[in-house]
């Protein structure tokens, strides 16, 4: 995750905090080595920064002593209220397709700490997660709250009939005995471990839903705020950065190009050029830089065949997939994914 510099609400570490105190611990035990205090958490004007939510999220593990599945009862706890205009954005949306789109244009506002991206396969809509790059403990936390938040949104926009199809984490399942205790189904899902991804899949049928509550008025409004605040983290982070989170959240099979992610990022071609430039960059190096990420996550998957991958990388056949893919890693792709299945 390329969003860990941005100032955040403490709507997070608040949620973090309260579920802890739920389980008998002091806020003091869990907002130790943060220089934050349940004063600072109540005020909206206040922010904190992701490490000190990193540091509450560690506090909260290490005093519970690690108890499997504890990110998914940690993520069932973020309803869209606790992300302020851009939860009331997605619950505004026309349809669930609409919310979708805001959702992942907008990710960089909410607490993820994993990459998210979308795409469909066949009648299902698909949600992958990449890990955070943090020691495994909190890393399979994170990611675990992450995935059963999104379920959760999932489910308020959607309706209380929204049902998860499958839920897939590619950790060991969690060891048998005294200790372990049964862990949390997520909307009609067991946790599937030793999987192939991580990911969350659905119906997508749901997406073309109209939502209930539904309100074109509330959604300009609260696009509007999204993107004046995104706009404010752009300037203090850069533009490369959140041109990398939108490349990261661009649907599967539709290979972004400079003009599409220009409309996304509400600025000219010209302009996302110019300001590329001055962050020492090019669109050209950040698409290379993500389809070379991509290529390698899904060699090492193995669900897909090189020529799957190929189109979904928006080449125009295998040969020149196999080509770029050398210029990057200086090996073919079929002797990178046989590499990886010998090890």
């Amino acid at each position: 995750m390329r969003f860990w510099e941005f100032t955040r609400s403490p709507a997070s570490v608040h949620l973090l905090v309260d579920f802890g105190v739920a389980r008998g611990l002091a806020p003091a035990q869990l907002l130790a080595g943060t220089r934050l205090s349940p004063e600072r958490l109540a005020d909206p004007n206040q922010g904190v920064s992701a490490a000190q939510e990193l540091r509450v999220a560690g506090n909260l593990l290490r005093w519970l002593e690690h108890p499997p599945g504890l990110g998914l009862e940690v993520g069932l706890q973020y309803h869209f209220s606790a992300y302020g205009v851009w939860g009331y954005g997605l619950i505004s949306s026309a349809t669930g397709a609409d919310a979708m789109a805001l959702a992942l244009r907008f990710l960089p506002l909410t607490f993820a700490f994993c990459g998210i991206a979308y795409h469909e396969e066949g009648e299902l809509g698909v949600l992958g997660f990449g890990e955070p790059a943090l020691a495994d403990g909190l890393r399979q936390f994170l990611l675990e709250r992450d995935m059963a938040a999104a379920a959760v949104l999932l489910r308020e926009i959607g309706g209380g009939d929204f049902r998860v199809r499958a839920f897939t984490l590619t950790a060991r399942a969690p060891a048998r005995g005294n200790s372990r205790r049964d862990l949390p189904t997520v909307f009609g899902a067991t946790p599937t471990y030793g999987a192939a991804r991580d990911s969350l899949l659905f119906d997508r049928a749901w997406l073309a839903r109209p939502l209930p509550q539904a309100n074109p008025v509330t959604v300009a409004m609260c696009e509007q705020m999204c993107g004046r605040l995104l706009e404010e983290r752009r300037a203090r982070l850069g533009t490369a950065a959140l041109v990398r989170h939108y490349l990261d959240s661009a649907p599967g099979g539709q290979p972004p190009t400079l003009d599409g992610m220009a409309q996304r990022m509400h600025t000219s071609p010209r302009t996302l050029k110019r300001r590329l430039q001055e962050d020492g960059s090019s669109f050209r190096a950040l698409l290379a830089e993500h389809r070379s990420a991509l290529a390698r996550q899904w060699l090492q998957e193995g669900n897909l065949s090189l020529t799957e991958i190929a189109a979904r990388l928006g080449f125009s056949d295998l040969s020149t997939f196999s080509q770029a893919f050398k210029r990057w890693h200086g090996v073919a792709p079929s002797a990178y994914r046989g590499m990886r299945e010998g090890a």
